[in-house]
């Protein structure tokens, strides 16, 4: 947690970062480091915990993190959370909370950071998808699925 504390305070003289880190730990070893680039790089999925996932998939050459363990310097967002469920991450250990991350940033100009409504995107991002933002509209799925099938009969004979 201290390393993952001391990325985050990287934020005070890193221009277009903001103060969010992350380490993967592997049989207490770590494996990936990540801090928020999201400015610096135009990237609004470049969260801590992103880079650091990314970052540990590329050092152990695989997409399956599970037996991981996730230190961030804040709770993250459920971006960052579905990312983890996703490599499988195994647990979370997390510093400052959403509310406490969210006081401290109190009257801060929005031009100075890269805000993101948590409560929002938590309601959203479980909601069926016509509840949620931005709208959405089914185009072309013949099309796209006829590429899934032929893929996933590739894959079966591969593997089969």
């Amino acid at each position: 947690m201290k390393r993952a504390i001391a990325l985050s305070a990287q934020a005070l003289t890193t221009p277009g970062t903001e103060p969010f880190a992350a380490l993967v730990v592997k049989d207490g070893v770590v494996v990936g480091e990540g801090f928020n680039h999201s400015v610096a790089h135009f990237d609004p999925t470049s969260h801590g915990e992103i880079e650091a996932i990314r970052d540990a998939c590329r050092n152990l050459k695989t997409v399956d993190l599970g037996g991981c363990e996730l230190y961030t310097s804040c709770e993250p967002c459920a971006l960052c959370v579905a990312a983890m469920r996703i490599a499988g991450i195994g647990q979370l250990y997390y510093a400052a909370s959403l509310a406490q991350s969210g006081a401290a940033f109190e009257g801060v100009p929005v031009a100075a950071r890269h805000p993101i409504d948590v409560d929002a995107l938590r309601a959203e991002a479980g909601a069926p998808l016509e509840r949620r933002q931005p709208p959405a509209q089914q185009r072309m799925a013949d099309d796209a699925i006829q590429v899934l099938s032929d893929w996933a009969v590739t894959r079966k004979v591969e593997f089969g």
